[in-house]
C-alpha cells in the first residue's frame, strides 16, 4: 500500500520544479512533434474557439474568480485538476461541447486572476468559492464537469450545493469517502523523483506507453493555442496537494457523504488509467446513486482528450437524456 501521507509531504517539496519543466515542455514541444495520424481530440463544431474568449474577472461573495466562456445554452462549469489553470483545457474538446451549451472555464482558488480564499485550502472551501462563482453568474442548476482534483471538487460541490448541480460528470477522478484506491508505484515514483528527464514521464502518465507517442504532441498543440499558457503556483501547489491528501483518507467532510449525491451523474475513465487507478471509478459508481460508468480501453487519466470525440458525444448524449 502507498503511504499518501508520505508521497505528498515529499511532493510538497518536489512537485513545483516538475510544474515548470511541465510547461516549458507543453510550450515548446508543439513546435518539434509531429505525428503520422491526426490527432484524435474532437472536431471543432462552432465558428468560435474558447482559446479567443477573453479572461473575465468577476467578484464574489468568496473573492474574484477568473474565468473563460463560449457558446450558448444550458450552461456547463468545467472545474480544472491538480496545478493547472484553465489553460489546461484542450480546445477542441470545450468547443465540441460548445456547440450545444455555454462553455464556462475558470481557475481554481489562488491561479491566474482568482483570488486565494482565507483559511486551510481543502476540496471543500474549493467547492465553497465554485459555488459563489456560479452564485455569482447567476447560472440556475448548471452542468458540472470536473476532471482528476476537479471531479473531487465537482463531488463535493454536489454534496454541499445540491442546488448548483443538475448534472454531474466525472472524469478520471476518485472518491472522498476513506474508500479509494491509491496511484500506482509508477506515479509515485515520477513525482518522487523530479529531473528534467522525468518531467516528460509525468506527461507519460495521461496516456497509455502504445499512445503516448501520438497523444502527447497532440494534447500538447491543443492547449498552447492559449495566448498566454501559465500554470498554478509552487505555494498553490503545495496547498492543493494537502488538500488532495485530505480528501484521499476521507478526511473532508463533504467527501464522507458523496453518497447523497443526488445528482444524475456520468463517470468516466480509462480502464488503464496510471495516475488514479480505475477502482475508484468502479466505488463511486457503487456509492453514487443513478451513476453511469463509462470505461474506454487501452485509454488513460487523459482518456477525454484520448477518446475526445466518443467522450464528448457521450457528454451531450447524457445531458439529454
Amino acid at each position: 500500500m502507498i503511504n499518501m501521507a508520505k508521497l505528498t509531504t515529499r511532493s510538497k517539496i518536489l512537485w513545483p520544479g516538475l510544474v515548470f519543466l511541465i510547461g516549458a515542455f507543453l510550450l515548446t514541444s508543439c513546435s518539434s512533434s509531429s505525428s503520422s495520424k491526426q490527432p484524435s481530440a474532437a472536431t471543432n463544431t462552432i465558428s468560435e474557439s474558447i482559446v479567443s474568449a477573453p479572461i473575465r474577472v468577476i467578484s464574489t461573495s468568496d473573492g474574484q474568480v477568473g474565468y473563460r466562456s463560449i457558446g450558448s445554452g444550458p450552461p456547463i462549469v468545467m472545474i480544472m485538476g491538480f496545478s493547472s489553470s484553465m489553460d489546461g483545457w484542450p480546445p477542441n474538446f470545450v468547443d465540441s461541447l460548445a456547440a450545444d451549451h455555454e462553455v464556462i472555464t475558470f481557475d481554481n482558488s489562488g491561479i491566474g486572476k482568482t483570488s486565494l480564499p482565507t483559511g486551510v485550502l481543502s476540496v471543500g472551501t474549493m467547492a465553497n468559492q465554485t459555488n459563489a462563482f456560479i452564485q455569482a453568474l447567476h447560472l440556475k442548476h448548471p452542468i458540472v464537469l470536473g476532471w482528476s482534483m476537479g471531479g473531487m471538487i465537482a463531488q463535493s460541490l454536489a454534496v454541499k450545493f445540491p442546488q448548483d448541480v443538475s448534472k454531474l460528470i466525472l472524469c478520471a477522478t476518485l472518491p472522498g469517502n476513506g474508500k479509494a484506491t491509491p496511484p500506482t508505484q509508477a506515479a509515485t515514483a515520477a513525482l518522487a523523483n523530479p529531473t528534467q528527464a522525468t518531467a516528460v514521464s509525468l506527461l507519460d502518465l495521461l496516456f497509455p506507453p502504445n499512445q503516448q507517442a501520438r497523444e502527447i504532441p497532440a494534447f500538447t498543440k491543443e492547449i498552447s493555442q492559449y495566448p498566454s499558457f501559465y500554470l498554478a503556483s509552487s505555494n498553490v501547489d503545495q496547498l492543493q496537494l494537502s488538500a488532495l491528501g485530505k480528501w484521499f483518507t476521507g478526511g473532508d467532510g463533504s467527501g464522507r457523504h458523496i453518497s447523497g449525491i443526488r445528482a444524475k451523474t456520468l463517470i468516466g475513465d480509462g480502464s488503464n488509467d496510471i495516475l488514479i487507478p480505475s477502482q475508484n471509478d468502479y466505488e463511486m459508481n457503487h456509492v453514487i446513486k443513478h451513476s453511469k460508468l463509462v470505461m474506454y480501453p487501452d485509454a488513460g487519466h487523459g482518456f477525454l482528450f484520448q477518446d475526445a470525440n466518443a467522450w464528448s458525444q457521450q457528454i451531450l448524449k447524457f445531458i439529454k437524456n
